[in-house]
């Protein structure tokens, strides 16, 4: 299906008009070539609510002192009075983290901030198979046997009702740091820390479970008056919020940007190890750590264990990170195979079920598949069908256990409050969730779920769109544009990398397939007006290869990147979409 390009937001003419006229009082070339850059950015800016020059000053200047008071955070006073306890009757602490990327670089952080307070703390990934997403009565067995009396947990919790009552009736209390939606009865912990409760007045309501363990080793520092400088940890949440799509905005955009400058100047032998060779001469971005590193931590969680990635983050010495490294790249690889394998089964059951095809949801199941590339099979088929998405497998016996991934606009963790009934337990967020339900429930919950989601559609069917910025010919992609738009990093959730549209170009005649399946498109466009030419890139795109060459007239949809060659910086689009105006 033909995707949608819809502009977001819209500006008006007047209001451009206006913040360009300050813009240019601070270039000091007035020529056409910069007026139409800084028109783009003026654009740019005011999709941000950036309206005038002191705005856009303080959108581009980051720095510690713009995070909020922790204490802000309701019951942060008694999480930092409870970890004071136990420093001074010297309680046995244990941090606790999903197996996650967000849940290790929350322990990591953590642990690397208590340790000094703590010698004697351990630290606890749950299992994905055996024991499953957040809190398990497994591990408050552990922390009893280990004489544990204070768990700090992270990224996880806010619905283990179950379980914290249990540590309660064992005396082992309970700090939680989380940032999952709370169910309507919070758990009878010592102090709970989740801005998204509804008696919380935190400011900042989008941290990522790193984040709200960040803002307690914040509050302990100022409440302690230790010498420990919080700048160290800044790589962490860097990696969390990358990785778990949290909006680039606020605090996230402040500790984000922090984390990257600090991995460019100087990575932890961790962090370097898992980018791998970078491309000479680029700097790591967002979109590395989402892709690159990543894949990586997720990896020992799917395969073996998510301890392996903390034990990993936590090194210093060189042969203990190549040790892990090469056993996380290992994973990663067994993740790769079972990823493909898993998504050609699941496309093909909907391919060879026509029933699917007339529903607004895919739900399947195949007790045999590895429950640990679920979230990642149900984004694949999204790829391909563009509905809400859940893909199941047999988690323990009697039990299914699965992922819940949902497409642009849609809400899939209200639809799943209406199908309670059919299921054991379930929480995540808007576009992803995780649940589990009997293997009795499995029938009435894909009744339920589809029921639900046609009714809540907004349009008769869900169509894929891409947001663009603004529309722009090829002679204004210069490099000034490009570094004026890089002044908007770091790109994420709410801050997206701007994306542009040019109509009406035409292939150069060098453009061709590529890749080992040809899969890819490597291109080379001319505007037939002005004759500039830019390179770029088309990936997924491979099989549009001879309607391009025929030479149609196109319109493309594309972000501005820089390819490094032969030590040379060479401007080129990455292509989202190709559409043909005879079509139109």
């Amino acid at each position: 299906m033909k995707k949608q390009w819809l502009l977001t937001p819209e500006t008006t003419n007047s209001q451009i008009d206006t913040l360009l006229k300050e813009l240019m009082s601070y270039s000091r070339k007035n020529d056409n070539a910069t007026v139409d850059a800084y028109r783009i950015f003026a654009q740019l800016l005011l999709q941000r609510n950036i309206s005038n020059v002191k705005e856009a000053i303080q959108f581009n200047t980051l720095q510690f002192d713009q995070l909020h008071d922790p204490y802000l955070m309701k019951d942060m006073s008694m999480a930092v009075n409870r970890i004071v306890k136990a420093k001074e009757t010297h309680e046995k602490i244990m941090v606790y983290g999903d197996y996650d990327v967000d849940g290790t670089t929350s322990v990591a952080l953590m642990v690397s901030f208590l340790q000094p307070l703590f010698p004697n703390l351990v630290y606890y990934i749950p299992d994905r198979y055996s024991e499953g997403y957040g809190v398990s009565f497994q591990s408050v067995d552990y922390a009893e046997k280990e004489g544990v009396s204070l768990i700090i947990a992270l990224d996880c919790g806010i619905k283990a009702n179950d379980k914290i009552d249990y540590a309660n009736e064992k005396n082992i209390d309970y700090i939680i740091c989380d940032h999952h939606t709370p169910g309507a009865i919070l758990p009878k912990a010592t102090a709970i820390l989740d801005p998204k409760r509804e008696d919380c007045a935190y400011p900042y309501k989008e941290l990522s479970g790193c984040g709200i363990g960040f803002k307690l080793c914040q509050a302990l520092q100022s409440s302690l008056k230790l010498d420990f400088d919080l700048s160290s940890l800044v790589d962490f949440m860097a990696i969390s919020i990358a990785c778990d799509i949290v909006p680039l905005t606020g605090e996230n955009r402040v500790l984000a940007a922090l984390g990257l400058e600090k991995i460019n100047t100087s990575p932890r032998p961790s962090i370097k190890a898992l980018l791998g060779e970078m491309v000479p001469n680029s700097m790591v971005r967002i979109s590395h750590l989402v892709f690159q590193i990543g894949p990586k931590i997720n990896a020992a969680g799917r395969i073996e264990s998510g301890k392996t990635a903390v034990d990993m983050l936590l090194s210093e010495e060189q042969a203990k990170v190549n040790t892990f490294a090469t056993q996380i790249n290992t994973f990663n690889s067994e993740r790769k195979e079972k990823d493909k394998s898993i998504t050609d089964e699941a496309l093909e059951m909907i391919q060879s079920n026509p029933k699917l095809h007339h529903k607004n949801t895919n739900v399947l199941f195949q007790p045999e598949w590895h429950k640990g590339v679920v979230g990642i099979v149900a984004s694949r088929v999204i790829e391909k069908y563009y509905k809400p998405t859940i893909i199941l497998t047999q988690s323990s016996e009697g039990i299914i256990g699965g992922s819940v991934r949902s497409v642009k606009g849609f809400d899939v963790y209200k639809a799943l409050e209406q199908c309670t009934d059919h299921m054991v337990q379930f929480g995540g967020h808007k576009y992803a969730a995780g649940l589990t339900l009997r293997n009795d429930q499995l029938e009435g919950f894909i009744a339920q779920f589809e029921s639900v989601v046609t009714e809540q559609m907004e349009v008769e069917r869900f169509t894929e769109s891409i947001s663009y910025h603004a529309e722009i010919a090829l002679e204004h992609i210069t490099p000034l544009l490009k570094t004026l738009v890089d002044k908007l990093e770091p790109f994420g959730p709410q801050n997206m990398t701007p994306t542009f549209i040019t109509k009406n170009v035409i292939d150069s005649g060098k453009s061709r397939a590529v890749g080992g399946d040809k899969s890819h498109l490597k291109l080379e466009i001319t505007d037939p007006n002005s004759g500039v030419t830019v390179p770029a890139i088309a990936f997924g795109l491979g099989h549009l290869e001879s309607e391009v060459q025929s030479g149609q007239a196109m319109d493309l949809a594309y972000t501005i990147d820089i390819n490094y060659w032969n030590n040379r910086e060479i401007l080129q689009l990455m292509v989202k979409d190709i559409q043909f105006t005879d079509r139109q």
